[in-house]
């Protein structure tokens, strides 16, 4: 990681905040010790040491690890257990395997993808098409995954706990 450096209160707020209306839950506050750096592939929000958010195209957005830890109620994308093999693997999500999804999505909009049995995050995408489309199982494909667990960003942190 390079060009690290730590975030004031002022931008650790303005982090935070967007984050809570994207995705409907508290995550990191101004109690917490909050970096910014340059990732192998995204600028990434470090909380206490742990990479638990990055910024696709800009937009701030919680990382596996950080849905995992803080949770999240809005702009989920649920699949199927047939689905969330390849999920994992960083397949793209699939109309036909999507069981229930959060309604509001628009597309072009950070998204987070569940499976059906234990509602945990596997992967993180961008919406390609509108929430009610996802609903009615439309062909074709409906998130493109950006970031899912065991990718380069997920194993750097993996790295970063054994040490």
């Amino acid at each position: 990681m390079r060009k690290r450096h730590r975030l004031r209160q002022k931008e650790i707020s303005a982090l935070a905040g967007s984050i809570e209306s994207a995705l409907g839950t508290k995550s990191f506050g101004t109690d917490d010790v909050v970096d910014m750096a340059s990732g192998p592939e995204y600028e990434v929000i470090l909380v206490d040491g742990l990479i638990l958010g990055f910024l696709p195209d800009g937009v701030p957005f919680l990382t596996v690890r950080g849905l995992l830890r803080y949770g999240a109620t809005r702009r989920f994308v649920t699949v199927d257990m047939g689905a969330v093999k390849f999920v994992y693997n960083g397949a793209d999500v699939m109309g036909p395997g999507i069981v229930a999804c959060d309604t509001s999505i628009l597309p072009g909009d950070l998204v987070w993808i569940r499976d059906v049995n234990n509602l945990k995050p596997l992967a993180v995408g961008k919406a390609l098409m509108d929430g009610a489309a996802m609903s009615s199982k439309a062909k074709g494909k409906a998130v493109q995954s950006i970031h899912h667990v065991g990718d380069r960003l997920w194993e750097l942190d993996e790295q970063r706990e054994d040490d």
